[in-house]
C-alpha cells in the first residue's frame, strides 16, 4: 500500500463557504491526519463543514513548525501508508501557501497526491482581470525595503513588457496602502494594474484600470486581502 495526500483548499473569505465542492468533507473524513498551517483556523473550518465531525480523531501537525521536524513526521506518515490532508490557510496548499515541501516528499517517494478543487486567489484574480491569462508570473511577495521595491516594480513592468505577461503579487493587508502608493508613483501611467479584494467575499472588488486612472481615484486596501496584477 502507499500513502495517499490530500491538498484541501478553505474558503478565501470565512463568509462564503458556497465556493468549496461537498467532495472536500468526504476526503477530510478519509484522513488520519492533518498537517495544517493554523491549528486554531483549521479546527473551526472543519466544524464550519460539518458540525458534527470528531475533531479530536485526527492527529494534528502543524506546519508551521521547525521544517525538518515536520518533513520527519510527514515522511513517517507516508511510510506507514497512511490518509494524509494538508491545509493551509486561505485557498490552496502549495500555491501562495505552504505546503509545498510537503507533497515533494509524498512525490519522492510515490505516494498518491490528490488536489482538490478550490479557490484560488491567484487564478480568480487573473481570471476576472482581462489580463493576459496565457503569460503569467506569480512572483509572492515584493521586498519591503522601500528602494528595493521601486527596483522590483520596474523590474516587472520590463518583464511584462518583454514577454507580454501579467505580473502577479501580493503584500501583507497592513501595508497593502504603502504598496499601492509606491505602484502609482512609479509604474508607467498607461500600466494595466488590476486589484483585487476580498474574493469571493459579499463586498468584493476586482477592477482593471490604467495607473493613471487609479491615480484620479481614492482607494483604501486597509487590512483587506487583496492580490496585484500588472501589464505594461
Amino acid at each position: 500500500m502507499t500513502a495517499t495526500v490530500y491538498l484541501i483548499p478553505t474558503y478565501l473569505h470565512e463568509s462564503n463557504l458556497e465556493v468549496l465542492p461537498a467532495y472536500i468533507l468526504e476526503a477530510i473524513e478519509k484522513c488520519s491526519v492533518l498537517f495544517v498551517e493554523n491549528e486554531r483556523t483549521a479546527r473551526r473550518y472543519l466544524k464550519q463543514l460539518k458540525r458534527e465531525i470528531i475533531i479530536d480523531n485526527f492527529e494534528w501537525v502543524g506546519i508551521q513548525k521547525a521544517e525538518e521536524e515536520v518533513l520527519q513526521q510527514f515522511r513517517q506518515k507516508l511510510k506507514a501508508a497512511q490518509t494524509i490532508g494538508i491545509i493551509s490557510e486561505a485557498g490552496v496548499p502549495g500555491v501562495a501557501d505552504p505546503g509545498q515541501l510537503l507533497v515533494a516528499a509524498a512525490q519522492e517517494v510515490n505516494a498518491t497526491v490528490i488536489p482538490l478543487v478550490g479557490p484560488s486567489s491567484v487564478l480568480l484574480a487573473l481570471m476576472a482581470s482581462g489580463l493576459n491569462g496565457q503569460q503569467f508570473s506569480f512572483v509572492g511577495y515584493l521586498p519591503i525595503d522601500n528602494q528595493q521595491r521601486i527596483k522590483a516594480i520596474k523590474e516587472l513592468e520590463n518583464e511584462s513588457q518583454k514577454k507580454n505577461s501579467t505580473q502577479i503579487f501580493i503584500e501583507t493587508p497592513y501595508r497593502n496602502n504603502q504598496l499601492l502608493q509606491t505602484l502609482l508613483k512609479h509604474c508607467h501611467p498607461r500600466t494595466k494594474l488590476c486589484i483585487a479584494v476580498n474574493i469571493t467575499a459579499p463586498d468584493a472588488s476586482i477592477k482593471t484600470k490604467t495607473v493613471r486612472q487609479w491615480q484620479q481615484e481614492k482607494t483604501d486596501l486597509h487590512k483587506k486581502p487583496a492580490i496585484f496584477l500588472l501589464v505594461h
